[in-house]
């Protein structure tokens, strides 16, 4: 055999182990997730942290699902990842500029809604904000979402299914499963409204 036989070997030996690799790495990664259990509330803490499956009462979703989502059907799309804010120890005089928040185009923002407890401000606010995009219509589809590894995302949709909205969707991989497929986005900005900052419901 040639060394250009050798080489073309060494390559497919290669090829098959990385592939082999991912597998292993896909496989691996499953168990884990199935090993994370739904809480019987919602998530209070940790909220960058790995997930469940799936949320009881809800769909599961991919990017590239709610992509043909938005095309056949007039789906309510909501983002629920916290607003970027000037840090507290910044002087006054120090200039801060926020970072544009990037997202699935025709999606409301809506900070803060994805904490375990609520205060009644932010909760009045998210409620309210649902029943607008969706005319009072509880049947109306409903898709939530935050980050990849984000319970915010899944306490967000949960708390839809306690008002009765009855097509609730999980995003649950959220806008980096939509950067990685390459989608277009949109720069959103906070719907109006009152509501605090974080996890302030003791306030």
């Amino acid at each position: 055999m040639g060394t250009s036989g050798l080489s073309n070997q060494s390559l497919r030996l290669k090829y098959r182990l990385n592939i082999l690799l991912v597998l292993v790495f896909l496989v691996i990664s499953s168990r884990v997730h199935t090993e994370v259990l739904q809480p019987e509330g919602y998530r209070m803490e940790h909220y960058d942290d790995l997930v469940p499956l799936g949320l009881d009462g809800a769909k599961t979703i991919t990017a590239a699902e709610l992509k043909e989502l938005q095309q056949i059907s007039d789906v309510v799309v909501v983002d629920v990842i916290p607003e970027h804010r000037r840090p507290d120890f910044l002087p006054e005089n120090q200039i801060w500029i926020p970072v544009a928040h990037k997202g699935v185009p025709g999606a409301i923002w809506l900070p803060d809604t994805g904490f375990g407890v609520l205060s009644e401000i932010t909760e009045t606010y998210f409620k309210n904000h649902l029943k607008r995009a969706t005319n009072g219509d509880k049947t109306r589809a409903l898709v939530f979402y935050c980050r990849s590894d984000c319970w915010m995302s899944w306490n967000a949709a949960k708390r839809a299914l306690t008002y009765g909205y009855s097509d609730v969707y999980w995003f649950f991989d959220g806008i980096d499963d939509w950067f990685f497929e390459g989608f277009d986005f949109a720069v959103l900005t906070p719907a109006e409204g009152q509501r605090q900052a974080g996890d302030k419901a003791d306030q």
